[in-house]
């Protein structure tokens, strides 16, 4: 792929568009046509930061870009499910996604917001490759009734529990670190 001489960015805001299509074929109903397309086109994730890397074009925006959309791409996923279990009136489901979605968010904001303190917070099971990587098998599974649900569950228990793994994390090597006065905090 490096020797297309095609911008990583440009990959990266590619793949994001798809997901965009694959959001669509979820919010239809095709769920397990749309697992596999999420795993296919999350592949373009694993692509752009190699590529840039190989081309020697890696940048701090790249990089920022890159973990943007990757937020975007799976919220999205997850708005497309969403969307189908809303217009279905299925209030679990609708509820299980939104918790989902806070869940997924705070697993990636604890871990930036340590590390921004110079903290490490690289911790806990539902990182966000393995968060695609069940949904994808829950949607693959979908055609077995509880399937769906029971990853759902699985998801909107284990990123929320992960984000709080981190806090906790984070809060215990803070106790052991000396605190800077808390005006630097903010």
């Amino acid at each position: 792929m490096a020797k297309t001489r095609i911008p990583p960015n440009a990959v990266t805001i590619f793949g994001f568009l798809l997901i965009i299509v694959v959001a669509w074929v979820l919010s239809e109903g095709h769920f397990f046509i749309g697992g596999f397309l999420v795993l296919i086109v999350s592949c373009s994730d694993f692509i752009d930061g190699a590529m840039a890397r190989a081309m020697g074009r890696a940048t701090r925006f790249g990089a920022l870009l890159d973990s943007s959309l990757d937020r975007y791409s799976e919220a999205v996923l997850l708005f497309g499910l969403l969307w189908f279990y809303a217009m279905e009136q299925a209030t679990t489901q609708v509820l299980l996604i939104f918790a989902t979605v806070i869940g997924s968010l705070l697993v990636s904001y604890v871990r930036a917001r340590a590390e921004g303190l110079g903290l490490d917070a690289e911790v806990g099971i539902m990182r966000r490759t393995l968060r695609i990587m069940t949904l994808s098998l829950g949607l693959i599974l979908s055609p077995i009734e509880p399937a769906l649900l029971v990853i759902l569950w699985i998801l909107a228990i284990s990123t929320n529990l992960t984000a709080l793994y981190r806090l906790f994390h984070v809060w215990h090597v803070s106790i052991r670190k000396p605190q800077e006065p808390r005006d630097k905090l903010d």
